[in-house]
């Protein structure tokens, strides 16, 4: 099994050391200046002629510069992201040149507390200065011109590795082209802090911490064992802490009436403690968790949107739903705050039981997320004609136009082209309820616009980053309230009113988030849905209403001419109104005839 792991990565790789000495040093934003740093780093792939498919990969608090690969025929274990970061995988060393390098303040080769002070010749200890993730994001940025890199093509991580690369996004946007911002936050809350005031307390607190000189020294191993236990738990969720461990016995017998750890979960912890303590060094704990502590990116602006307008580059935010330290609605913060500052971003939250480590854990979904949005940042005027992958759920169906195609195809949607036929080019439209993306795919490729969808399904979200189009993961009842007002010309609401609680309410918000809203809904005043309900006595169910009454996700029944007094009473006007039947459009007797019908509406009667 470990060969055909080995097989699938990236192989030998080896750690690599830099020094960097600028003239006047590094300063930090604490006030103090660093004459010099070591940053250890390693990179995987091929730099391409171009030089602009460098990838740089940030790690989290208890990882290194080693993301992938082996550094030695002897290593039982391969790099941190290994199912991540290799051939073929979701960060493709095939496709891309990974960089990983190990943060400031770390204990892994670069520069920290554990380094020789070149003033006293000894450990800094807790003489080190106190360091920023924008100090950590400084190092690196020299690291990349040392590489000789001008962009970087995306900077992608997890947790205190997502916050670098938001940092990287608002701080260096000439630089980055692209961030993947996973399991992460904006700013850290009070629980956090709380959190990491605690672990610190317990290092401290240990008798062998000798204030911070303990090099040479066993070190504060119960202390930061401790801490690592306590930090753990909020990597968890209770529901997987349950699933893998109950309250199970060591001692399948019960119970033996001890203050021992005799609860499996107990002996779970302690071994993760143990562990940790013999690889990490507690006073890069102590400075690592005050830099995610300090760490706010609206610092110094009066606002987060101020802050993150800076942004240029395409964004990817990724929560778990299951993570309660850094939580969805962090994440959706983010998300809305790009938004309303005119950003390329894209959302999706991912089912999981893991919680927080579910960065780690999850790949399947998150490969393919990643995969799909790096794909989309090298190639942005990708279609699909030039796609790198197959995409036959956007295809054109080859026999467009002939009469009689049906309204619902599975690769042809018939009001799709009058959609398309209303929308003038170059606009900036909002899909509501865009599903995997085919009616924005085709206002791309036909109408040359900025396309943005929201859909509240995972796998069709995750459909639409695959295929390079802006999507964000969001209940359009709840989630609308984010966008500013008059922030797309159009707002598409396509065969989604009838399923919507409160109809009257979502259109008044899309025609407030846009210039003009285009509605597509089913008729249920057709003539066969009229006459099987006459004649059966039953709820209808046709080819375009498709559910028995006890499945069906419509809320509300609704008629062509109700929708016509509908917008009469909300001052609603319909510019122009389009009955469709599998024949094609109707004009005679509508209300009767028509399968669907298409609505262009703008404020104002």
């Amino acid at each position: 099994m470990q060969d055909c792991e080995r097989e699938k990565s990236v192989g030998l790789v080896e750690t690599r050391f830099v020094e960097f000495a600028p003239p006047g040093g590094i300063a930090l934003d604490g006030g103090a200046v660093l004459e010099t740093v070591t940053v250890a780093y390693e990179t995987y792939g091929t730099l391409n002629v171009s030089r602009d498919n460098a990838v740089l990969v940030c790690h989290a608090l208890s990882g290194d510069a080693h993301v992938a690969g082996y550094n030695s025929p002897e290593d039982e274990k391969p790099g941190w992201w290994d199912n991540m970061v290799g051939p073929g995988k979701g960060i493709d060393t095939d496709k891309y040149f990974v960089v990983c390098s190990n943060i400031l303040g770390g204990c892994k080769g670069t520069t920290g507390p554990g380094s020789t002070n070149p003033a006293t010749g000894e450990p800094y200890g807790l003489d080190f200065p106190v360091v920023t993730v924008s100090d950590m994001v400084r190092v690196q940025r020299e690291l990349v011109r040392h590489l000789g890199l001008e962009s970087l093509l995306a900077v992608v991580g997890g947790s205190l590795g997502g916050m670098q690369a938001l940092t990287w996004a608002a701080e260096y946007p000439e630089v980055c082209r692209g961030a993947v911002l996973i399991a992460t936050t904006h700013v850290a809350g009070a629980q956090q802090i709380a959190f990491d005031a605690v672990g610190r307390t317990a290092i401290q607190a240990d008798p062998d911490f000798l204030g911070g000189d303990y090099y040479g020294t066993p070190g504060p191993r119960r202390g930061l064992a401790i801490a690592r236990m306590m930090a753990h738990i909020t990597y968890l969720s209770e529901v997987s802490m349950n699933q893998k461990f109950g309250r199970t016995f060591r001692n399948a017998e019960g119970p033996a009436f001890s203050l021992n750890n005799e609860f499996n979960v107990e002996t779970y912890l302690g071994h993760k403690g143990k562990a940790f303590v013999n690889r990490f060094d507690a006073n890069t704990y102590l400075y690592t968790t005050r830099a995610i502590d300090y760490f706010d990116a609206s610092e110094g602006f009066p606002s987060l949107d101020a802050s993150l307008s800076r942004v240029r580059g395409r964004v990817l935010v990724v929560s778990f739903t299951s993570d309660w330290l850094f939580s969805p609605q962090q994440s959706r913060e983010m998300v809305f705050s790009l938004a309303r500052a005119g950003g390329d971003v894209s959302y999706c939250n991912i089912r999981s039981d893991y919680g927080h480590d579910a960065f780690l854990l999850e790949v399947e979904t998150l490969s393919r997320l990643i995969s799909g949005f790096l794909d989309g940042v090298q190639y942005p005027d990708r279609d699909c004609d030039t796609c790198h992958r197959p995409c036959s759920q956007h295809r054109e169906n080859p026999v467009e136009g002939t009469p009689g195609v049906r309204l619902f195809d599975r690769q042809h949607r018939v009001d799709y082209d009058m959609i398309v036929d209303l929308v003038e080019p170059g606009s900036r439209v909002l899909d509501i309820g865009c599903e995997s993306g085919q009616l924005l795919c085709q206002l791309m490729r036909k109408r040359q616009v900025r396309a943005f969808g929201i859909e509240l399904d995972e796998e069709q979200s995750v459909r639409c980053v695959e295929s390079g189009i802006t999507v964000i993961q969001a209940d359009v009842q709840k989630d609308l309230s984010g966008l500013p007002d008059g922030s797309f010309d159009y707002v598409i609401l396509s065969m989604t009113l009838q399923v919507l609680e409160h109809p009257e309410k979502a259109l008044k918000e899309l025609l407030r988030v846009g210039r003009k809203c285009i509605v597509s809904f089913p008729n249920f005043g057709h003539w066969s849905v009229r006459l099987k309900t006459f004649f059966r006595g039953q709820a209808p169910v046709t080819p375009h209403l498709p559910y028995q009454w006890y499945d069906t996700p419509n809320r509300h029944v609704l008629t062509i001419q109700d929708f016509r007094v509908f917008c009469r009473d909300l001052g609603i006007r319909i510019e122009r109104e389009i009955c469709l039947s599998g024949d094609g459009p109707v004009r005679v007797w509508p209300n009767v005839r028509a399968d669907e019908a298409l609505c262009l509406l703008s404020q104002g009667r």
